[in-house]
C-alpha cells in the first residue's frame, strides 16, 4: 500500500502537552516537514523558547537547546556563528519575542544574523494564564484586561513583522496563519523559503504565523478559527514584507 501521509522525520513520537485544538500542532508539523524535504535534519539546531512552546525539544528530532526566556535569538547567534554550516532556528510566542525578548528580535534582526525564527502570534500569553501580550488586540478580553485592553491605557498591538522589515538586516520578513487548510499551505511554503534564505547565507529570516489559543480565548477550538480569521487578520495582515530576489 503506498503511503500518503505520515509522521515527519523531524519530529519525535512523543505526544504533545497542547490543549485540544491549539495550532502550535499543526505548526511544529510545518517545520518538520520543512526540514525534511531540504534534507538538514542532520544539521539542524532549534532553540526553545519559554511559553507554551517551552517543550518543543522533546517533539523536534533534531539537537535542541533550552533558552531563558526571551533569549532565544540570542542563544541561536552564538550557535549559528560558532557552527555557520548548520541551520538554527527559534520557535517563540509572542509574550516571549515580543515582550520580554523585544531587544533581542530586534538586534538579531538588524545584525543581519542568519538564523530563522518561527514566531507564533496567538495574541496573549498562553501558558501562564492568558495574560495581555504585546499582541493583543484592542478590545480583547484577557485575564489582566478583563474589559478589553483599552489604547489609552496599555497602547496598541505590536506589529513585529512590520517592525522587523524596516531593518537593512532582514533578508525574510513573512506573516502567514494557519486558520485553514489554504493558508496552512501557504505557511509551509513561507517556512522553507525562510530556511532556504539561510542556507543561502542572505541574513534573517522570520516567519510569523498567526494562531490560536481556544483555552484561554475561552471558545471552541472551531470558535477560535473563525475568530483569528475575522479578528486577527484584520490587524495583522498577510503577505511578505520583505524578501530577497534570490528566493523569489
Amino acid at each position: 500500500m503506498k503511503v500518503v501521509f505520515q509522521r515527519p522525520t523531524a519530529l519525535t513520537e512523543r505526544q504533545t502537552h497542547y490543549c485540544p485544538g491549539c495550532t502550535h500542532g499543526i505548526i511544529h508539523r510545518l517545520v518538520a516537514e520543512a526540514i525534511d524535504e531540504l534534507g538538514v535534519l542532520d544539521k539542524a539546531v532549534g532553540v526553545a523558547s519559554v511559553g507554551c512552546s517551552v517543550l518543543a525539544y522533546e517533539y523536534f528530532n533534531c539537537d535542541m537547546q533550552q533558552a531563558a526566556h526571551g533569549r532565544a535569538p540570542a542563544v541561536a547567534t552564538g550557535i549559528k556563528r560558532v557552527h555557520p554550516n548548520n541551520i538554527v532556528f527559534t520557535y517563540q510566542g509572542d509574550g516571549d519575542l515580543a515582550s520580554i525578548g523585544m531587544a533581542e528580535i530586534v538586534h538579531a534582526a538588524a545584525r543581519g544574523e542568519k538564523i530563522t525564527v518561527i514566531f507564533v502570534n496567538n495574541a496573549i500569553y498562553g501558558m501562564t494564564g492568558g495574560q495581555m501580550a504585546p499582541t493583543t488586540l484592542v478590545g480583547q478580553k484577557t485575564t489582566t484586561s478583563p474589559y478589553g485592553r483599552q489604547a489609552e491605557h496599555c497602547g496598541y498591538p505590536v506589529r513585529i513583522s512590520e517592525l522587523l522589515a524596516t531593518l537593512q538586516g532582514a533578508a525574510y520578513v513573512t506573516r502567514v496563519s494557519v486558520h485553514d487548510v489554504p493558508n496552512i499551505r501557504k505557511a509551509k511554503r513561507a517556512i522553507l523559503k525562510a530556511f532556504e534564505v539561510q542556507q543561502k547565507g542572505l541574513g534573517f529570516s522570520i516567519v510569523e504565523v498567526i494562531s490560536t489559543c481556544p483555552t484561554n480565548w475561552g471558545m471552541t477550538p472551531l470558535e477560535a478559527l473563525k475568530w483569528a480569521k475575522e479578528n486577527m487578520l484584520e490587524y495583522y495582515p498577510l503577505g511578505e514584507f520583505r524578501t530577497p530576489e534570490e528566493v523569489k
